[in-house]
């Protein structure tokens, strides 16, 4: 029994903790991610694209698709004002402006999703205006936009905000007293020092937006061909025992996922090298 305990004290603590995490991983993200593509392909590449050729799976990829390529640009844009101003400006309420930001991060999206519903619903606050000008947000995409949005907001802000705050106002500076002005300083000083940090910002929140699942859900009602999105429909076709639908959605999302750690991982390095320099 001694023995044992003195061989045991021999392992490295670091190699203990190692296969800890290793054994970790595999339990909860390399196995399960497995178990999809498996499920998604054993029976064939014919059954998968069968599945994903159908038409409730195309208007799922297409809503998902056109949920990003709205929501993206807005939250670049909102991003990088915002990171500017709270990098570049002190005035008060800053620090509230900070944890607003930051808000969505700490709400649950579900309850996110509940907040939009009792705003636009039926019985909502802005219901009365939204009837005059005949416009639906809930069960349709201006809702599922509203419910993304909010979920993704303060991901490019974030991002772009300590690269700023990094690079300080030295390079601006020097621009405006060589003769540049606002807009030639922010496109050719500002944007290419803030453009890894920046590009990261708009790779997550494509990932998050494409993902998305809990919001979206309460808001969209899930009616299959014209309000699910691709992690929602995944729900629906294993509910309903489509299987192979379901895990080529999934599937689909997961290699999305893939590449989206893949581009993470380089950005984040470019993002390293460029402030070290």
């Amino acid at each position: 029994m001694l023995n044992r305990i003195k061989s045991l004290r021999k392992i490295p603590l670091q190699l203990v903790l190692i296969t800890i995490a290793l054994v970790y991983l595999m339990l909860i993200l390399f196995i399960p991610a497995l178990a999809v593509f498996y499920e998604a392909f054993h029976t064939g590449i014919g059954k998968f694209i069968e599945a994903a050729s159908s038409r409730d799976f195309i208007h799922a990829a297409q809503m998902t698709l056109t949920i990003a390529a709205i929501v993206v640009p807005f939250c670049t844009v909102f991003g990088i004002c915002t990171a500017w101003v709270l990098a570049r400006h002190q005035f008060p309420g800053r620090t509230l402006l900070i944890s607003l930001i930051d808000l969505p991060f700490a709400i649950s999206p579900v309850v996110a999703g509940l907040m939009i519903v009792l705003l636009y619903g039926n019985n909502g606050w802005f219901a009365p205006l939204l009837d005059k000008l005949n416009i639906q947000v809930l069960f349709s995409l201006p809702g599922m936009v509203i419910a993304t949005l909010f979920v993704t907001l303060p991901f490019v802000a974030r991002e772009v905000l300590p690269v700023l705050e990094e690079i300080g106002l030295e390079q601006e500076e020097a621009a405006q007293t060589l003769g540049a002005n606002d807009w030639q300083t922010f496109w050719r000083v500002t944007l290419p020092n803030i453009k890894w940090g920046l590009l990261y910002g708009v790779l997550l929140t494509n990932a998050r937006a494409m993902g998305e699942f809990g919001a979206v859900s309460v808001v969209s009602g899930l009616i299959a061909g014209r309000t699910l999105t691709l992690p929602s429909f995944v729900e629906q076709a294993h509910k309903n025992y489509q299987d192979e639908a379901a895990f080529g959605a999934a599937a689909i999302l997961a290699l999305l996922a893939a590449v989206t750690l893949v581009l993470k991982e380089i950005l984040e390095r470019r993002t390293e090298r460029k402030l070290s320099a």
